[in-house]
């Protein structure tokens, strides 16, 4: 049994970790910087703990702090959240040599399915498809271009050490190689102070499908649909839709099975997502797997009736999954991922203080966020203010009760792309599904993004 959770994060996921604890009965403490000190998270957790400054390399990711915040308030486990710590697998170790539980997967999983092309290398013995693309990390632009030559050209470049769009980069030809190296590599390092990078065939028309699986110590799976992840700004995620409108029945349970036999072949546990890129012919390959609970949890959730926080902590102190296998959906739940960005200006983040907030609400409308009237938005992370989740029978309804819900929301005081989500979900090709992971860039000027 876990007696007190640890929290290393912020925001609105650590509000999210700290609901679950409470409907589970454990005392959780929170960790802050001085720039959330007025955080919602902070008020809500059963103990706080300042760990630093605002930037997060002095405080969220200061591993001795959070470590010690621990020891201090007597957790015997950690949950890490998303981004962060959460996939940073010498903080796995530090919490298991200090006694701490990490609420996750292992570190040796963490590693090799961290590492983009050692994760490609066991899903290939593992007879589930992969992107064609290099073996492993490819060390300069020469090398890729010849590697690109064979493949053939449009190919992507992609950080082997992380995700969220960060050191990605398309290259539609050996002109443009040299320079999106360089970009690709220094965005790498950056973000995850690793610039190794691998190279891939670029899928042409491709959807963003992730399966969302929870894997208990006995090495039971659970796999709970699909979320379709395609309209990205950036090669980052903005609206997430379960289930996909690309997949048919078929389709779906192929890559159901995929996502089960890729926990196997790395010996995975807890909550994870394997992510694929389907093209328009329905033929999908594996991209990556993140071992975390991921920022659009809650469309399964939705789609489910399964607390998938509650059931990391439940997998965490050694119970058994309840059901096993794929489970039935049921509906159909789109997320919207409310930020503090201007489209008009090329989604520059904006913050300040929120001077009047009025969430939506009703039936079928859920609001993940840690926003409150006199909050003031920090220059320090993340521009990630709110999530809106729907769900309603069927897609166009599901659609209808989004529009309703982004129209109810209030946010005044910072620029946010609410306007923005209410207009992709009107055009024809949202609609209709057919939308791909080029949709935002192709639809810019009738979008208004600047």
């Amino acid at each position: 049994m876990l007696s007190k959770i640890l929290i290393a994060n912020r925001g609105e996921v650590a509000l999210r970790i700290i609901r679950a604890c409470r409907e589970l009965e454990i005392p959780c403490v929170a960790v802050y910087s001085e720039a959330d000190a007025a955080s919602l998270h902070v008020r809500e957790a059963d103990e706080a703990v300042c760990i630093g400054p605002g930037p997060v390399s002095e405080s969220y990711l200061k591993v001795p702090a959070v470590i010690a915040a621990a020891e201090i308030k007597g957790c015997d486990a950690v949950h890490p959240g998303y981004g962060l710590l959460a996939e940073n697998a010498a903080f796995v170790e530090t919490c298991a040599d200090n006694g701490l539980v990490f609420i996750g997967p292992g570190a040796d999983v963490m590693r090799r399915m961290s590492d983009k092309a050692m994760a490609k290398q066991v899903m290939k013995k593992a007879r589930i498809p992969v992107i064609p693309g290099s073996e492993s990390k490819v060390t300069d632009a020469r090398e890729a271009m010849s590697l690109a030559s064979g493949l053939g050209y449009p190919v992507m470049l992609k950080a082997a050490a992380g995700g969220g769009g960060r050191g990605m980069r398309l290259v539609r030809n050996s002109d443009e190689m040299e320079s999106q190296f360089v970009l690709a590599r220094s965005e790498a390092e950056k973000a995850f102070g690793n610039g190794g990078l691998y190279l891939e065939k670029a899928v042409a028309g491709p959807h963003h499908v992730e399966v969302q699986v929870l894997v208990d110590k006995a090495g039971s799976v659970l796999t709970m649909g699909e979320r379709d992840c395609s309209v990205q700004r950036r090669h980052q995620k903005l609206i997430e839709e379960s289930p996909s409108p690309l997949l048919d029945d078929e389709t779906r349970q192929k890559m159901a099975s995929a996502a089960i036999a890729a926990c196997r072949a790395c010996g995975y546990e807890n909550a994870g997502t394997v992510e694929f890129l389907a093209d328009a012919g329905k033929n999908f390959y594996f991209m990556e797997m993140n071992t975390r609970v991921q920022v659009e949890h809650p469309v399964s959730e939705a789609t489910t009736g399964v607390d998938i926080v509650r059931e990391q902590i439940r997998i965490a102190r050694g119970e058994r999954l309840s059901q096993t296998g794929s489970i039935r959906t049921r509906g159909y739940a789109i997320e919207l991922r409310i930020i503090a960005e201007d489209p008009g200006s090329d989604f520059r983040p904006n913050t300040g203080r929120i001077s009047h907030y009025v969430p939506p609400g009703g039936p079928g409308v859920r609001v993940d966020s840690h926003l409150y009237e006199g909050y003031e938005v920090p220059v320090f992370y993340d521009s990630l203010l709110a999530k809106l989740i729907v769900w309603d029978n069927s897609r166009p309804a599901a659609i209808r009760r989004a529009l309703r819900a982004l129209d109810e929301y209030i946010i005044e005081g910072v620029v946010t792309n609410k306007d923005l989500c209410a207009a992709i979900l009107r055009t024809p090709e949202f609609k209709e599904g057919l939308y791909t992971t080029a949709f935002i860039e192709e639809h810019r000027e009738p979008l208004g993004i600047g």
